[in-house]
Parts: C-alpha cells; structure tokens; sequence
C-alpha cells in the first residue's frame, strides 16, 4: 500500500478536488490511503480568528468563518455526487454552526489556551477529509472520511504535539486497518488527540508527519507528498527561474532544507519514514505526470550541493555580558528563558563574552528579553534571513565556504553556522539582501549539472 497525501493548494478548489480524484482512481491497485490538509488558506483563516478574539474583536472573527463557509459550500458541493450534495451541504452548514457558537463563547479579549487553539484549528482537516471522500465517491470509487483523532494520539503538548507511537499502532489496527481492504481512508493531517480524545495538533505543517506516521505504522512501500510544484527544487522557483528538479536526495539532505525553510516537506516528516526505511516521494498534483523528487536513506553522492534554501522572518538576539567570561552555567541560563517561554533557537554562535542567536517567532520574545536583562544587555534586530546550502557533499569537500562567500562578494553577512551533520552552511543576511544572495548561490553552484541528479 501507499500513503498519499495532498496539500491544501491541492484540495483548494472543486477543480483540484477532481483532479486528485483522478490521480487516487489512477493508483487504486496500489491500495492507497489518503491524508489531506485544510482546503487553501483555511488555517489561516482559523488563526485569524483565534487572534480576532484574543484582541476582542469579535465581528473580525465571524467575518473570518462566514469567508471560510462560503469558500467551503462554493468548491466542496460541486466535486459531491448528486445523490449526495444535500447530505454534504448538511453536515458542512451544522459545522459551521457549531463554530460560531465556539466563536461567541470565547472570552473576549483574552489569548485562547493552547488546547482551545488546537480545538479551533483542528476543523479544517476534520472538513477536507470529509470533502475529499465525497469528490472520490463521485468519481466512481468508495472512499471513507476518518476523523484522524481516533487513529492518531498524542501527548498533551498542545501546537507540538508528540506522538505515541504503540497507542497510535494499536488505534490504527482498530479504526482504519478494517477499512482498507474495500475503501479509500481519507483522513485529515495536522491533527491528532490524547488518549482521553482531547484534541491536538502537531503544528503548522504537520500534515506531511502525519502522512509519515501512518505510512511508518501500516508497512506502506512508499509515502506521496503532493503539492503544487514539481518536487524538491534547488532553489525557490519564485526567485530563480531556471531552478533544477532534483531527482533523488537523501533524508539527510532533505531534513536539513525542511529546517532551514524549504517550503516542501514539513521537518518531522523525515523521522517516521527513515525509521522504517519507507522512500518518500514529492509531487505536483497539477502535473501528476512528473516523476518528481524521490528521498531516500542514501543517495548518489555526484553533486556538491543539491538546494539552497532560506527563511524569512528572522530575529537575531544579541546577548553580551563579561558575566559569560570563565563561567560556568551561563549558557544554560540564557537557553532555559527560551524554554520557559517555548521559543525555539534556530542559530547560535558565541564568543567569550557574547552570544547571537536567531529565532522566527517573536510572539514571547519581550518576556524573554525582560529576564534576560537582569544578567546581560540584550539587543534584537528584526528583518533578517537565514540562508542554507545543503549537500551531503559538503562533509567531503574542502573549499566550499570559499567558494559561498566569493559568490557573495560585498553582501553583508551577520552570522555563520557549520552544521553539525557538516551537510549544510547556514548564514544570516538582511531581508533585503535575500533574492540577490540566493540568486547569486545559485548561479555558483547550479550553472553545470549532472543530468543524473537534476532536471
């Protein structure tokens, strides 16, 4: 069996909808199961909505549903069959009746607690999933919608939540296994629940995990990621129009371009699937015909470089204080104020009296700069960028930061960081800097390729 999922650009639209009713019907004698993420920008519009309350707004936040409703009726009832149109418009109206009585609960003016956050979130997959197996039923198979929170569980670490690997086995075996032989499962990504069936997510993205996760549990011979370009790009197509397709990566290679900002997989995704050796295979659901990216354990090392990729959005922290010279404990006193305040550190790099770090959520970072600054003076600079070159080349061949910061000649570089996996060289620059300096990588390293690897 297969595990495909498909991203929400994918099931936008009652178009895309049949088009990946067409790409399932084409692989049905490879027993597919389907994992699904919100219709378009559906959670954007939920966090909308949960930030409308939070300031106490909420008319913005009934607006933000009355779009998402009407969204949902406009794409979602054509790709139904006939038959089944009325029953499909029902349960989608109920539920959004349902949410606005959610919305109208909520104290106003005061930030929704983590698992009120998950809740909300959770019902644009809980919807598509329902969708997509209607769009399949019209197309002349039977499909099931399953609620993911039965067959997925977690910890309680609401936004982040951790799988329970023997309990998620033992849910699948029950509520989807019996399913499989006669139907298409089509359940939601992203969320999951506690044992007790409390509701959690794994965060923005986490759809491609929850793909891996099942593809890990049931044994399937390889994990589809769907999505609107062609597979794993060496650079963003958006700023470099002549960028390649790679072929084949490793999970290695692949792990680090999720971290550092590669809009394609999702970074957990890699665990489950290189636990259980399970290839994983990227997609365009528009152009199905592609062979896309395969990522594998190991793949032929005959490129140095096989993407760059970049994250916006980022703030670098300064830390100085001569506290920090000779003394013990001081590095793990500045770390655990970004853990009590669940902020996680993207880059580092100290000197005896200093430290620069980077972050990309900046929602706690206020309360974290006030403790800190009873121990050090602390400055933050917004607007910048980290920017990563990565290939599990770079562990064997001396000269490639030359070769980097000659490409860059007069850009202004703030920070630099060596990965530990030696496959990938992070540096941060200015926003402003950012399409020039990936124009420029890529222009270095990708103006001769090998065929073998790229396309």
């Amino acid at each position: 069996m297969i595990v495909m999922k498909f991203g929400g650009t994918s099931v936008e639209s009652a178009q895309a909808l049949e088009r990946i009713s067409g790409i399932v019907a084409g692989r049905l004698d490879r027993k597919p199961l389907v994992v699904v993420s919100a219709m378009g920008k559906t959670t954007d519009r939920l966090v909308a909505m949960a930030r409308a309350i939070e300031v106490g707004d909420l008319a913005a936040a009934l607006a933000e549903l009355n779009k998402m409703a009407d969204h949902h009726l406009r794409e979602a009832l054509p790709a139904a069959a006939d038959e089944r149109r009325a029953g499909l418009e029902t349960f989608l109206k109920g539920t959004f009746e349902h949410m606005d009585k959610m919305l109208r609960v909520y104290p106003l003016g005061q930030r929704l607690s983590a698992a009120e956050t998950d809740l909300l979130l959770s019902f644009g997959e809980r919807l598509s999933s329902t969708i997509v197996a209607e769009a399949f039923y019209r197309c002349g198979f039977h499909a099931v919608g399953l609620d993911s929170r039965t067959a997925i569980k977690t910890d309680a670490s609401h936004g982040a939540a951790q799988l329970l690997v023997d309990e998620t086995a033992a849910a699948l075996a029950e509520h989807v296994v019996p399913h499989m032989e006669h139907s298409v499962v089509v359940m939601g990504g992203f969320i999951a629940s506690t044992v007790d069936g409390v509701t959690t997510t794994f965060g923005r993205g986490g759809s491609d995990y929850s793909a891996a996760i099942v593809g890990a549990a049931l044994g399937a011979e390889e994990v589809q990621i769907w999505t609107d370009v062609d597979g794993v790009m060496t650079a963003d197509p958006s700023l470099v129009a002549d960028a390649h397709r790679l072929k084949i990566m490793s999970f290695g290679e692949a792990s680090e371009l999720a971290y550092f900002g590669a809009r394609v997989l999702h970074p957990a995704t890699m665990a489950p699937a290189l636990e259980k050796n399970i290839p994983i295979r990227v997609l365009n659901s528009r152009r199905p015909e592609n062979e896309g990216t395969l990522i594998v354990v190991e793949a032929p090392q005959n490129a140095l470089v096989k993407s760059i990729a970049y994250k916006e959005g980022i703030t670098i922290v300064d830390v100085r204080s001569t506290r920090m010279l000779m003394a013990h404990g001081y590095l793990a006193r500045l770390f655990a104020a970004f853990e009590r305040f669940k902020t996680s550190v993207d880059m580092v790099a100290t000197s005896e009296v200093s430290v620069s770090l980077t972050v990309d959520r900046t929602d706690r970072l206020d309360e974290i700069i006030a403790e800190l600054k009873g121990v050090a003076d602390v400055e933050r600079r917004d607007g910048n960028a980290i920017v990563c070159v990565v290939g599990d080349g770079i562990r064997y061949t001396p000269g490639v930061s030359a070769k980097i910061f000659s490409a860059l000649d007069g850009i202004l570089i703030e920070m630099v960081s060596v990965g530990a996996s030696r496959r990938n060289i992070s540096f941060v620059v200015d926003e402003n800097d950012l399409e020039e300096v990936v124009r420029r990588l890529h222009k270095a390293f990708f103006s001769d390729v090998d065929k073998e690897v790229f396309a």
